[in-house]
Parts: C-alpha cells; structure tokens; sequence
C-alpha cells in the first residue's frame, strides 16, 4: 500500500509539474485486447492519468490481431505522437512500426510486456515477471510445507502465452522454487509435462487452459487421484482450470496459483476455488509509465531500477519493475477493496 500511494502521489506532483508544458503533445497507448479485465484496466489508469496532466492521449485496443496493433500504432505514428507507450500482442512482430518510430525520433516505452528484437525500444515498464513466478512458487512451497512434508505431492502446471515474453519468466520463477522438490519425488508430474512449450497456453485463453486440464484430468486422475496443486501462471489461465476441475474431477481440491486478481478469479478466491492470485496494481504501473513519459518529454532523467535484465536479443532495455505481492482470502480485502482497487460489490 505504502509503495501504491508513494508512486500515485509522485505521478500526481509531476502531472502538476508538468500540466503547462503538456498541452499539444500526444501520447499513443497501445492495448492488446479488451477480453482480458486487466488491459481495461490498464489503458483506463494511463488514459486518466497522461490526460489529467494535459495529454492528448491516442488509446486503441488491438482485439489480440497483430496486423491491427501494427496498423494501429502507424497510424499514431502519422497522427504525430510524441510519444508511444505499447503492451505488445506478441513481442516480435511490431518491427515496422518501431522502425518507423524511430526514424521519426519518437521514444517507446514497451508496457509490461518487452518488445523483442528491435533497439528502437527506449525503457520498459513492468513488475518484476520473474519474482511473480518466485511467489507463486513459494506459495505452494510453504502450504504444501515441502521443506517438512513427507509427500509425494501431485503437481500440474498451466503457464502464459509462448508469444509473451514475461510468460517464461514467470514460469522459470516458479520452477526454480519447485524443481528441487520436483527431482526429489517429492512434487510429481504426473502427465509428465514440465517443459514450457509443453505446458504453454497461446494467447493465455481460457478455454485452451481448460481444454489441455480437462485431458490431463482424464488421463491421469479420472480414477479420484488426487492433484493436490496446479500451478498457473495467471488467472485466465486458472479460470480453465477451475472450469475443468468442476465439471471432470472427483478428488480433493488443490491449491491454485494466479496472477492478476482478476475480478471472477477474486471470487472463486473467496469462495475457496482458488488460493491465491498475485496482485499487480495496475494504477501502480500506469503511474509509473505517467511519470516516465513526463520525464522523456521534459528532458529529465528516466527513473529506471534495472539495466541488466532485461535483453531484447538487440539490446538492453533500461527498465522500472514495481513488486508484485500476493492475495488470498485472508488478505484480499485490505490489498483490494481498502486500497479502491475493487468496491464490495464487485466481488459479491
């Protein structure tokens, strides 16, 4: 809460500091798609707060089409954006347009999601992907108590989208926490797949989560075996999970790990459907990526945090990662209806 309020207060002292010298300039945001909760959310912070500090604000989601994304920011690009902030589709594939941004000397920010393979990309904006993956992993460390627990454990694993980037750091996140108890036997696969391309889900959907669990539950555990946990990478992805488990599976309900609280995944939290869900204040990062895009246009010095992680297979890119931490039912209300992130009524 602490760090929420200190970087929302420091993107609202720039907005003041900045407002006067704003007007004129545009600021294109790049969204992905609307079908996942957290890139509205995402868009809806940046556009309130870049406008509330005198920004033309461009923001257009891309419906999860590549060719729409690259069409898009083009066009912001001839539409004169100063400057760019994008949350890639698939991190690969905007080479045109960043070319194009740069000879046209216009700075990008690449949003929580890296923009591979170009040196067109200024900074990068993000948590830190790698310790999600750290506290998913060691959530189910310590409820499974591994360092004590005789086991075996059953374990299955659900990770992001192959095309994402940070999708492989929250993976290897977590399986460096759990891969020692993995070759011990004391966490056993027992569909045999471990290896990310093996457990990958493109386009982090719903129902192609749900699909490869509702195969793994009736090859392996249709007999009332029990999977004791599911690692997931984020909660679309444990949504088709949970959907699999209520209609294929007779065993005791494991623990399950998410990422983003998403508002349905919060309820299947409060109702003991999932465990837990790393919480990434998205109005934490939007105001971070505010008070960058006031400090590139004023010709200040960029807050970064990270200049070695990072590498797009071009460059490094010089980053700001804020902390991810993690919600359950016994502290979602004071992380997400205390700080305003959620009402009550939201999640009834």
């Amino acid at each position: 809460m602490k760090n929420v309020l200190a970087i929302v207060l420091c993107a609202l002292l720039l907005i003041v500091s900045v407002g006067a010298m704003a007007d004129g300039q545009k600021v294109g945001v790049s969204m992905p798609t609307k079908d996942l909760q957290r890139w509205n959310q995402d868009g809806e912070n940046m556009q309130k707060l870049l406008e509330a500090a005198g920004y033309t604000v461009d923001l257009q989601y891309a419906s999860n089409d590549v060719q729409t994304q690259l069409s898009q920011i083009e066009n912001m690009i001839s539409e004169g954006a100063d400057v760019l902030v994008i949350a890639a589709i698939e991190g690969s594939s905007l080479g045109e347009a960043l070319t194009m941004a740069k000879d046209e000397s216009i700075p990008v920010i690449a949003y929580d999601r890296l923009l591979m393979e170009s040196d067109a990309v200024s900074y990068y904006a993000t948590f830190d992907n790698y310790m999600v993956g750290t506290v998913q992993g060691t959530y189910i460390k310590e409820q499974l108590d591994l360092e004590n627990a005789a086991g075996p454990f059953n374990l299955e694993i659900t990770a992001g989208d192959p095309g994402d980037n940070n999708a492989g750091y929250f993976y290897q996140g977590a399986i460096d926490v759990l891969k020692p108890y993995i070759d011990a036997g004391k966490l056993v696969v027992k569909s045999g797949q471990v290896a990310f391309d093996d457990v990958a889900t493109p386009t982090w959907a719903t129902e192609t989560a749900q699909t490869r669990a509702e195969n793994i539950l009736s090859s392996f555990y249709a007999d009332g075996t029990n999977v004791d946990v599911w690692l997931c990478s984020n909660d679309s992805t444990a949504l088709g999970v949970e959907n699999a488990l209520a209609a294929n599976y007779t065993g005791t309900y494991p623990i399950i790990t998410g990422q983003d609280c998403d508002i349905a995944n919060t309820k299947n939290m409060i109702a003991g459907k999932q465990s837990m869900s790393v919480f990434k204040d998205t109005r934490t990062l939007a105001a971070q990526v505010v008070k960058m895009v006031g400090q590139i246009l004023s010709g200040e010095t960029v807050d970064v945090n990270d200049t070695e992680t990072y590498n797009n297979n071009v460059i490094v890119v010089p980053s700001f990662l804020c902390e991810p931490v993690f919600a359950d039912a016994n502290n979602y209300k004071a992380l997400l209806i205390d700080s305003g992130y959620y009402t009550e009524d939201q999640l009834k």
